[in-house]
């Protein structure tokens, strides 16, 4: 019994000690402990790849690639992104060894960019932060209420073709469900992970194993991987990056890793390693899938580009989930600092769950008015895949940049790159660069006001308004935005660190739910 008990008081003690860290480094950072640290590292892991969703995501934005070259711009184009991807996750991993908070992308951005231009910085990537992730969540459930139509127009044998009005309504009900899920305890929610990896590498391997095996007739490596076919009628080596935009989509809001570092035992670790791995196994993953859908697509590639769901007439003819949590705790931790409207409102953890259940809330809300975009047109909607891109590419670049070109003294964390972190910076940045110009076309060079991209006009006017509201007189985020506001300060005392609370947030700020 006694040798026993040692091993148990052993992993009890370094359990300990891990969570004792992980508060430590937080209250250097000058926050509190707030969170309950319930994700183990697989769990951390599941939050980012399960928010990738490999199967269901690729299903959502195939028609950028089939359009756009067919089987070779899905093959290798997602070979090249994936590895361009890799970089600005590795990039980021780096900036989240060193300071793993919540507050992530913005709270980076402050400490490493330079005074003067610090609090500016700091204020545009909490809003695209926040945008991106919104439109991330809504592009997300959005394409999951497609994909329940198109099953029931095969289910109905095509008797069934869904309205505008129908689809939206099966939105919200997907939106509505989020939210109750994201309303649970974190214990639960942590648990849950683990459950989403394994059902999302059994459905890749189904379609990487189970697709060949049922296709009749299955294209020539020559065609699957060799014949360039371009239906929008731009360049062909343009089309093929427009392409990119499938596997940046899929392989996008890795971030949500981030935004749970306060959630997560040791964070400094964990967290960075989540997006490495979730970016690496989506990558190899996601091309397998690609490779299996080139050789069963069929030859008439006009029709499936045409269709709702090209995916589903795939699976058709061979055959006969997304989390709010991460996006409510990044919408948490900038209203933490009072930026955004109604900040003591979102600043309220529950005391019955142990979660931001009012960021959650708002965040649904905000994902459903962004789905009304479908009764402007199908390229309106469509732009909402394009916004989270562009959106977060803008968030991820700008610490990044601010890490090498700032006035600050970066401490890498546990995960580094070494020599090779500002080559794999300046990668990432020129090639997020690259593609949010990209993404602001249309997906054909002739355009109408009914198929261009609305990107610019979404994402460009929520930007501009959180610009004017920042310089508004007497009122205005510049008078008082000061960028992350510690609730805690660091007190040495007879060589031990005591964590106080800091009195630079007003009660009513810091203030929990305690109705």
């Amino acid at each position: 019994m006694s040798s026993n008990s040692v091993p148990r008081a052993n992993a009890t003690t370094d359990h300990e000690t891990i969570r004792l860290a992980d508060e430590k480094l937080l209250a250097s950072l000058g926050y509190k402990q707030e969170f309950k640290r319930a994700f183990t590292p697989l769990e951390v892991f599941g939050i980012a790849f399960s928010i990738i969703g490999l199967l269901p995501s690729i299903g959502s934005v195939l028609f950028y690639a089939t359009g756009n070259g067919g089987g070779p711009a899905m093959v290798w184009g997602w070979a090249v992104a994936s590895i361009f991807i890799l970089f600005v996750g590795m990039s980021m991993a780096e900036l989240a060894s060193a300071a793993p908070t919540s507050g992530g992308l913005y709270y980076w951005t402050y400490s490493l960019s330079s005074p003067r231009w610090r609090n500016l910085l700091c204020w545009i990537v909490g809003y695209s932060n926040t945008i991106g992730s919104i439109s991330a969540v809504a592009s997300i459930d959005w394409a999951a209420a497609i994909q329940v139509m198109a099953a029931a127009n095969i289910g109905s044998d095509g008797n069934f073709e869904a309205t505008s009005a129908q689809t939206f309504g099966v939105y919200a009900a997907i939106l509505f469900t989020h939210t109750l899920v994201c309303c649970l305890g974190t214990t639960i929610l942590a648990r849950l992970q683990t459950v989403y990896v394994i059902l999302n590498i059994l459905l890749c391997v189904v379609v990487i194993i189970a697709l060949p095996a049922a296709t009749a007739f299955k294209n020539s490596a020559a065609v699957a991987l060799g014949k360039f076919e371009n239906l929008n009628g731009w360049p062909d080596g343009y089309a093929f990056i427009l392409s990119f935009l499938a596997p940046l989509w899929t392989i996008c809001s890795f971030d949500s890793a981030v935004h749970i570092s306060e959630e997560a035992g040791n964070a400094a670790t964990a967290v960075p390693w989540a997006i490495v791995c979730a970016i690496g196994i989506a990558g190899v993953l996601g091309w397998a899938i690609n490779m299996s859908l080139a050789f069963c697509m069929g030859a008439n590639l006009e029709a499936l580009n045409d269709s709702d769901q090209p995916m589903a007439v795939i699976f058709l003819n061979s055959f006969g989930v997304c989390s709010l949590f991460p996006l409510a705790t990044i919408t948490y931790a900038f209203s933490r600092d009072g930026a955004l409207p109604y900040s003591n409102w979102l600043y309220r953890m529950s005391k019955t769950t142990g979660t931001p259940v009012n960021t959650v809330i708002f965040d649904a809300s905000m994902s459903l008015i962004i789905g009304l975009l479908v009764f402007a047109g199908p390229q309106a909607i469509n732009a909402v895949f394009a916004i989270s891109v562009t959106a977060l590419y803008v968030a991820y670049a700008i610490p990044i940049v601010a890490r090498f070109t700032g006035k600050n003294e970066f401490k890498p964390g546990p995960f580094t790159l070494g020599v090779f972190s500002l080559p794999v910076a300046i990668i990432s940045v020129l090639f997020m660069m690259f593609m949010g110009i990209v993404f602001l076309f249309p997906i054909n060079p002739q355009t109408n006001e009914e198929n261009m991209n609305y990107t610019i006009v979404v994402f460009g006017g929520v930007l501009l308004l959180s610009l004017m509201w920042y310089y508004a007189p007497v009122v205005g985020g510049v008078h008082w935005f000061k960028g992350p506001v510690a609730n805690i300060v660091l007190a040495e005392a007879d060589n031990d660190s005591e964590i106080q609370e800091s009195e630079a947030i007003p009660e009513s700020e810091t203030k929990k739910d305690e109705d």
